[in-house]
């Protein structure tokens, strides 16, 4: 997945024991998942990685860097788009060292649109992908704190904000703003958090389409924004990354 082109371990002691003056919540969240291992590097795009190259599903790595995290996106959303699915990671044993403690590698902030599920589009598995998911990506607090729990509690390297292809949320956003008619219930705050991404500059299709690209370019730039993710950012520690999915050809690849 080039720019513009396709593209549990487990704690060795208690929380308490190793972080002894946290508080009583913070120490649930660690005991609940951190597991202390920081990813280091970064990149800004996603790479490409020929499906050959992913570790076969005994023999799995937990990618510990950006670049490492986008490679096996990448790799394995070649796997689907080819047919070629391993869905990794579903063995009793995985199952089993799974109940105490998650590590996931990558947090994907998606669409709620029941054909895009992260897991699938990347042939991933259990505790492999850390997914957020809201209609049209928007951000709330909710979101926001949903993402920071993934990338300050858990170390998690990469950030990938998914857009796709005929995304009903833009779509509705779109319609609203040019008919001036409003949407029922809570509906209408998504399309008020899209509004100010409308491209004005295209027409019809056209403008959905490209609406779609600006809103994830958006959404990432608010989350690498965020003080705490930026620290992370500069530090090569993390990436937040933008990308597309395209329903026609199941591709997915990188918005610079």
């Amino acid at each position: 997945m080039n720019a513009d082109r396709s593209v549990g371990a487990q704690p060795t002691a208690s929380a308490h024991k190793r972080f002894p003056h946290t508080s009583p919540a913070r120490r649930a969240l660690l005991r609940f998942g951190l597991t202390g291992a920081a990813a280091l590097g970064a990149t800004a795009a996603l790479g490409t990685a020929p499906a050959s190259a992913t570790p076969t599903p005994t023999s799995r790595r937990r990618p510990e860097t950006p670049a490492e995290a986008l490679r096996e996106l990448a790799a394995g959303n070649q796997r689907w788009r080819t047919f070629r699915e391993r869905h990794p990671d579903e063995s009793p044993a995985v199952r089993q060292s799974l109940t105490s403690g998650q590590h996931p590698f990558a947090l994907v902030l998606g669409c709620i649109d029941s054909r895009v599920p992260p897991e699938l589009v990347f042939d991933q598995g259990l505790g492999d992908l850390m997914t957020v998911r809201s209609a049209g990506e928007v951000l709330d607090e909710a979101v926001l704190g949903s993402v920071a729990y993934g990338v300050l509690e858990l170390d998690i390297p990469l950030v990938l904000v998914l857009g796709h292809q005929s995304c009903g949320a833009v779509k509705a956003a779109v319609e609203v703003d040019e008919s001036g008619e409003r949407l029922p219930a809570h509906i209408q705050y998504i399309a008020d958090q899209i509004a100010p991404n409308i491209d004005h500059t295209k027409q019809g299709d056209a403008r959905v389409d490209s609406t779609i690209d600006v809103n994830v370019r958006a959404v990432r730039a608010r989350l690498a924004a965020e003080p705490d993710l930026a620290a992370k950012v500069a530090s090569g520690r993390l990436a937040i990354v933008g990308a597309r999915y395209d329903l026609t050809n199941q591709r997915v690849r990188s918005l610079t």
